[in-house]
């Protein structure tokens, strides 16, 4: 799906899928074929280490008979007749589902928006080798740094074609360029790892290797000399990168899939309080460059921009068209192929910023921590409950003192998101975006 010759093909190949389970007896059928091209090279110590392409097209049908679903994978050589006889078969099978089915033809997107979404810049093996060994080389020349645990560079690029028998046809196709670079620094039982990257779907977005290797070398150096922190309660400020995660807890909390399996804390929460008056969350499907972005959902349908969370109060659910059913609403072009399924997800989903900057935020902060790390899977969806390890800097007198680890802090994401106050800052380039954020009264096991 590089050019227009590839996507009429695949259209044309999916349309005639339809076409098949059609004329075999489905009540209703979809086909999609989802097709994606990678090539990426990672270095160490200035030598390269990995080489790698990879090119892929998956298709499938999924047919509908009375209230029976079924769905067979494909290949570009698949008969279609074949296919159809088959899937229609395995439906006729299949347990009753009485809400699945096509999306509502009233709802389907009648235009297909350009979105930039696609750069056909060509990057090569070399320019991508070439890339990765110039973040190294700038990480390594950061004072403090010791080693290097690798770098890299790719390229690809990844597209979907749609054809239902309620007459939608569409596709489009999205590239991605990415860079990154992890280092470490010190020695023995004090070294430290950090890193840092950037990923774009235009290549002239992309940080340059120099500013990404830089910033690893000096952020793995920052970590150096880490102590534990005293147990207790302790405001907690989540920097950028983690704050993306705290967004990530909020977007699936309130996807519907989650809230018809009773398997989110926020499943009684509609039209309620569910986060402090200076949080609002906003999706946008559309948004231009977007690294979320589609001009239809994996069931045609065009969403438009949905405020999740205004002032704290929820808005709406993430819905696809089946789950939208079962909970007694209408789908709001959430829906996400994944395979022969759809369910409902976010897109660009962010957590808009508030007034004040971070600094700002940290210097009225008398002790507290500031968190750059976290990992565990610690977080339960079902209660709320929130526990992660995580290292980061101390906060003493407003200012970030020294580097903490080997820490915990838990509370649990109700009590969170109605304390979290949002800074004025936030990088739009991530399908999931968050500013700094600041949670207060969160408990701390340390030392």
């Amino acid at each position: 799906m590089t050019d227009t010759t590839d996507a009429a093909k695949l259209t044309d190949r999916v349309a005639a899928l339809v076409e098949a389970a059609r004329k075999a007896g489905a009540d209703a059928a979809d086909a999609v074929a989802v097709r994606g091209r990678s090539a990426g090279v990672s270095v160490r110590l200035g030598k390269v280490e990995n080489t790698e392409a990879s090119e892929s097209e998956d298709m499938s049908l999924r047919v509908f008979v009375g209230n029976r679903v079924a769905s067979v994978s494909a290949t570009v050589a698949s008969d279609p007749a074949t296919l159809a006889e088959r899937a229609i078969a395995m439906a006729k099978v299949s347990p009753e589902d009485p809400y699945q089915g096509l999306a509502d033809p009233a709802l389907l997107a009648t235009k297909i928006r350009d979105l930039d979404l696609f750069d056909a810049t060509t990057v090569s093996a070399e320019q991508l080798k070439d890339a990765a060994l110039a973040m190294e080389e700038a990480a390594l020349s950061v004072k403090g740094v010791a080693n290097s645990a690798g770098s890299g560079a790719s390229a690809g690029l990844g597209g979907l074609v749609l054809a239902t028998s309620s007459g939608f046809v569409g596709h489009y196709v999205g590239s991605r360029f990415s860079r990154s670079v992890s280092v470490i620094a010190g020695e023995g039982t004090g070294m430290e790892r950090d890193y840092d990257f950037s990923s774009r779907q235009h290549f002239s977005d992309l940080e340059d290797p120099q500013t990404i290797g830089r910033s690893a070398g000096e952020r793995a150096v920052r970590r150096l000399n880490a102590r534990k922190a005293a147990t207790g309660q302790v405001d907690v400020v989540f920097d950028p990168r983690v704050a993306r995660g705290i967004a990530g807890h909020l977007a699936g909390a309130i996807n519907g899939a989650s809230v018809a399996r009773k398997t989110s804390f926020l499943r009684e929460m509609m039209g309620k309080q569910v986060a402090s008056a200076g949080i609002t969350a906003i999706d946008e499907p559309l948004k231009r460059r977007g690294q979320a972005s589609r001009p239809f959902d994996g069931e045609g349908v065009e969403g438009e921009t949905l405020i999740m969370v205004e002032k704290g109060v929820l808005n709406h659910w993430f819905l696809s068209t089946s789950v939208a059913r079962e909970l007694g609403l209408k789908t709001n072009g959430r829906g996400a192929r994944g395979g022969s399924s759809v369910s409902p997800s976010s897109t660009n989903f962010s957590i808009e910023p508030g007034d004040m900057a971070p600094k700002d935020m940290i210097a009225g902060i008398k002790s507290g921590f500031y968190v750059t790390e976290v990992f565990g899977q610690g977080v339960d969806m079902v209660t709320g409950e929130y526990s992660r390890g995580a290292s980061g800097f101390w906060i003493e007198n407003g200012e970030l003192a020294y580097p903490v680890s080997e820490v915990t802090i838990a509370s649990n994401l109700k009590d969170m998101f109605l304390r979290m106050v949002p800074a004025s800052d936030i990088d739009r380039h991530f399908g999931t975006a968050a500013p700094t954020l600041l949670i207060e009264g969160m408990t701390l096991a340390g030392s």
